[in-house]
């Protein structure tokens, strides 16, 4: 009995290890519009990231995520727009987006 406790102590773990890494995650998803399309032809690959997102630990994460190296990191931060919507103030969220420039071989798989 004891040696299938462990064995599913051990799944849970792994579980928990897996989540934790989904949820640390500083790349939300790919940014996949017309214009990162385009920039995506010459090795500019676009992604939202969190807010606390910074140059160095976006290149370490998509060292991890993707095994390539970036040659560059340029962020953007966007922020909030007002806008009036049935006579009411309303506010479109702010972002964080991320332009990475990878050397000529390198290329993510986005789809």
């Amino acid at each position: 009995m004891a040696k299938k406790e462990t064995k599913k102590t051990e799944d849970k773990a792994e579980k928990k290890e897996e989540i934790k890494d989904v949820k640390s995650s500083l790349i939300l998803s790919p940014r996949l519009t017309e214009k990162a399309s385009n920039l995506s032809s010459g090795n500019i690959y676009t992604f939202n990231v969190k807010d606390s997102a910074t140059k160095i630990t976006l290149a370490k994460e998509i060292e991890k995520a993707y095994k390539v190296k970036p040659l560059k990191i340029t962020i953007i931060n966007h922020p909030r727009e007002a806008t009036f919507t049935r006579n009411k103030l309303g506010y479109k969220s702010g972002f964080k987006k991320a332009l990475v420039t990878l050397k000529k071989g390198d290329k993510i798989d986005l789809a």
